[in-house]
């Protein structure tokens, strides 16, 4: 059996015949109808993935620009980015700051964040709203992003915000004297910039902790799932509402709101990219409106790609009701502590966590959405 990287999914065509289907597609077959059955496999599929996220939901992901810069400054980070006549500048702190000849691992934090800041963890605060504006659906084309590549770039706010965090990272490992151990990162954010927070962990492989909290539909949630609860008169957020809110997603998307299921993925792929490194949900059951059986349903299923790849304890998901939106309660504590614990520190912690305080599973039963099996990748 060819083990190239190439073995199961080709590149991918320029058209595709979309059909429906209402189950979460399968994470093991290519659109070639190809199996995925070893880990070379899997990293095809994972660029096939990530390739349909850009073209029918997220919008493009530019490479790094033709010039960049940057300059670490007592607690700020000074970063330039140029292509062509066109130059922006944009900054991020970071807190504590220090000039610790030990690294220390960082937590980025899309917008701040709203878990506690772990203890021996350096914070930097990443002002997305700066690179790609999200206050309602005029927004779109706004923000420094699109000032370096213009208005009318296909990426949604949330790809120009991963962009944002990539060159972050690239400003870390030119710089000194911030204290920050660049291999060993988190991101974090909840609500709209917990939906960015999981975009930027699927799309970043520096990040090695990827912690989105209540990012509800266009996060965790999946599509087809919020469809059905809002069939059974759930309020619930969902793909035809989220475009007519702001510009989270790119203008490619419109086309597929009202048909979810012509989607040839769903969230529970968007998850499986940030497979093999770590990913820990944080939500809750106390709003409908952030889809509890929607992200339960869709993150379970999203483990299953870390079980294929021998790893199901590298993702997490904790869902606990009966606090207000963001407000992290100290039930969770725990949960978070051994993720950063285990993936930042590199101590031995139990990081097997799949749980909601919903009662039965909040309704949600595998074989009403999964019509596949879960191979041992090899």
């Amino acid at each position: 059996m060819s083990t190239s990287p190439l073995a199961a999914c080709e590149k991918l065509p320029e058209t595709i015949e979309l059909t429906s289907n209402p189950k979460l597609p399968d994470p093991f077959t290519c659109i070639n109808s190809e199996k995925v059955t070893t880990k070379a496999d899997w990293s095809s599929r994972r660029d096939e993935i990530s390739q349909l996220f850009q073209r029918y939901e997220l919008g493009a992901l530019p490479p790094k620009p033709s010039g960049f810069a940057a300059v670490y400054l007592a607690g700020k980070l000074v970063i330039l980015a140029a292509e062509g006549d066109k130059v922006i500048q944009f900054t991020a702190d970071i807190s504590p700051a220090t000039e610790s000849a030990t690294p220390s691992p960082g937590i980025i934090a899309i917008g701040g964040i709203s878990i506690p800041r772990p203890k021996g963890i350096v914070q930097i605060t990443f002002d997305n709203g700066e690179i790609a504006e999200q206050n309602n659906v005029g927004s779109r084309g706004k923000g420094k992003f699109y000032d370096l590549y213009g208005s009318d770039h296909s990426a949604s706010a949330m790809m120009a915000w991963t962009w944002g965090v990539s060159h972050i990272i690239d400003a870390l490992e030119i710089t000194t004297r911030h204290g920050i151990d660049v291999k060993h990162l988190a991101v974090s954010g909840c609500s709209w910039n917990g939906k960015g927070t999981l975009i930027v962990g699927a799309f970043e492989p520096r990040i090695a902790l990827t912690i989105p909290q209540e990012s509800g539909a266009g996060g965790a949630g999946c599509w087809r799932i919020s469809d059905a609860m809002y069939a059974r008169n759930i309020n619930t957020q969902t793909a035809r509402q989220i475009i007519q809110e702001n510009v989270w997603l790119s203008t490619s998307f419109e086309e597929y709101v009202n048909t979810t299921s012509k989607l040839p993925f769903d969230h529970h792929l968007l998850a499986a990219l940030v497979a093999p490194r770590a990913l820990l949900i944080i939500n809750t059951t106390q709003y409908d409106w952030f889809g509890p059986e929607s992200v339960w349903g869709c993150m379970k299923t999203a483990n299953k790609v870390y079980q294929a790849l021998g790893i199901p304890d590298a993702m997490g998901l904790s869902q606990i009701g009966n606090h207000s939106h963001c407000a992290f309660p100290d039930s969770q504590l725990p949960d978070v502590g051994a993720f950063v614990d285990k993936f930042l520190k590199g101590q031995q912690t139990n990081t097997s966590i799949l749980k909601t305080d919903g009662e039965n599973e909040l309704g949600f039963v595998d074989a009403d959405w999964i019509d596949w099996t879960v191979p041992t990748l090899t």
